[in-house]
């Protein structure tokens, strides 16, 4: 056989590439956090799911099916940081949403800062935001510093904190204002918004989702994993008289609805294009949260129609994610991970018709009900100065005047709250001193408390109880509804497979070091899921 010239160069051309090595690092890092997505959710709907979407990630990557939070608080701020720190409240400093800080003497949210300003057109308050109350760093953070700030890294999210805390303190982070139908950000990260977020703001997609009506993406009656659509104890969304479908879309409503989630992906994938995210020498960062599952959630619950349909057509976001890194990047260049700030609790009036022991603290009863028992014990006073995240915050001056320790602070209020239904028990959780707790439950309390921003106090509710409101639910307990949360990895460097042996929250970021070769946060307390990595 005679073989011209031409052929042979191709042979030659075609071994050397056949022999070059693999890529050493991923071109894209994509981090994906879904707001208030409890585990069982993969599998509840997984029937319904399609193969490009969330069952990829499941079938193809590698699923961590026993993944827990490693502290007591779950809620937003806190899951946002710490999937993406691998540290702890009582390290990093991210203790709740809001907390009440002992060295100013002031309630402050997660990511306030009242140095800097808006830029965009949204309104001062939403722009007085950053990274500045994290004590440490992120992987982010630490991928900036790794290839000397060349890694671009992204922050993005319809709430402020879902964007801010997964960036870092050195990424940038990009937010929705409600208010305006923009997306913003403060002069922490710039003095003027990108080209390519002022031409997505202008183009008014939140305007074209209020002229559609939300109805479910299959026949409702498919629905069978959720209970029927009108139900009493459901919160109507903005708007509405009824929790019914279908769903009129409002302004004010947007983030309630599926196309919260889709206004999220198509301002993630402006972001991977105008960005050329993944086209350089060094590995970019791209973090997306989808905050819709958690206004949904909050209203009509895990049992709800809406939630459901909330989640098939979160699941087709995924699918358009991957499809277009895929077209981007080229399958295999990229890696992804999948998690969740937090689970959610069953609407209590859901669990009662059912028959499962539940129930409900409104408002500030619990904080009421202390007050009024330290008042009886003690003398009159001003004895909690604030209550946040079932913490109390003690008016320290005031116990000193009076000769009262915290101690004795807890002793008088555990006797007479454990009376309550629904309370377990109330614990010193300045000094720890817990030991009837069982282990498990104690080292998730060690962990949540900061000495500078937790309350000196703590009630733990039973599980099932909840404080909230008459209709709907909310999360925030250490049980496994708030702390069973999904992580998926996926692409690059990820091997294919599961396992069941118990894995944190605190764990994802040291993972991602260890797949980029790079230090862990400063914060860091996890250890990498070795398994899943090649």
């Amino acid at each position: 056989m005679r073989i011209t010239l031409s052929s042979l160069l191709f042979l030659i051309g075609f071994n050397v590439l056949a022999q070059q090595p693999a890529p050493n690092k991923p071109k894209l890092v994509v981090g994906i956090v879904v707001d208030q997505m409890r585990y069982d959710y993969l599998y509840r709907f997984y029937d319904k799911y399609k193969a490009g979407g969330l069952k990829r990630l499941m079938t193809q990557g590698y699923n961590c099916r026993n993944h827990h939070y490693h502290y007591a608080s779950t809620v937003t701020g806190p899951g946002h940081a710490h999937i993406f720190n691998g540290s702890v409240p009582a390290i990093s400093g991210i203790v709740g949403n809001e907390w009440y800080d002992k060295t100013i003497g002031k309630t402050i949210y997660v990511v306030s800062d009242s140095t800097v300003n808006v830029v965009g057109e949204g309104s001062a308050t939403a722009g007085k935001m950053s990274p500045r109350n994290m004590n440490v760093t992120s992987i982010t953070d630490q991928l900036r510093i790794a290839s000397q700030f060349k890694s671009k890294v992204i922050g993005i999210a319809f709430k402020d904190r879902g964007a801010i805390l997964p960036a870092g303190h050195t990424g940038s982070a990009y937010w929705y204002d409600a208010g305006s139908g923009n997306w913003i950000t403060s002069s922490y990260y710039t003095n003027e918004l990108p080209v390519w977020v002022k031409n997505f703001n202008m183009k008014k997609l939140p305007q074209s989702y209020v002229a559609q009506t939300w109805n479910t993406l299959y026949p409702i009656e498919t629905y069978t994993e959720t209970e029927a659509d009108d139900q009493p104890y459901e919160a109507t969304i903005s708007g509405e008289t009824k929790a019914v479908f279908p769903h009129k879309v409002t302004m004010g409503s947007l983030a309630q609805t599926p196309f919260g989630n889709e206004l999220t992906k198509e301002f993630a994938l402006a972001a991977l294009d105008a960005e050329n995210l993944g086209q350089g020498a060094y590995t970019d960062f791209l973090t997306v949260s989808f905050s819709t599952p958690d206004y949904t959630g909050h209203a009509m619950g895990p049992q709800s129609k809406e939630i459901e349909d909330v989640y098939l057509r979160f699941d087709k976001n995924i699918e358009e994610i991957l499809n277009k890194l895929d077209q981007k990047l080229g399958k295999g260049n990229y890696s992804v991970f999948l998690s969740a700030d937090h689970g959610v609790a069953e609407i209590p009036a859901f669990l009662t018709k059912s028959k499962v022991p539940s129930g409900l603290f409104l408002g500030g009863e619990l904080e009421k009900k202390a007050e009024a028992i330290l008042n009886t014990r003690f003398g009159e006073g001003k004895y909690i100065i604030s209550g946040d995240n079932y913490q109390f915050y003690m008016n320290l001056p005031l116990l000193k005047q009076k000769n009262i320790s915290v101690d004795d602070v807890t002793l008088a209020l555990k006797p007479e709250l454990s009376k309550e239904a629904g309370i377990y028990n109330v614990i010193n959780l300045q000094d720890g001193n817990y030991n009837a707790i069982p282990e498990y439950y104690r080292t998730k309390l060690n962990n949540l408390y900061n000495p500078k921003r937790s309350g000196e106090i703590m009630v733990l509710v039973e599980p099932a109880w909840l404080t909230g409101y008459t209709k709907g639910t909310t999360h925030g307990t250490m049980y496994a509804y708030d702390t069973h949360i999904p992580f998926l990895l996926f692409g690059w460097g990820i091997n294919k497979g599961e396992t069941t042996s118990p894995t944190y929250i605190s764990d994802i970021a040291p993972t991602i070091a260890a797949l980029l070769k790079i230090l862990e946060p400063n914060g860091s307390t996890g250890k990498p899921v070795s398994a899943a990595l090649k």
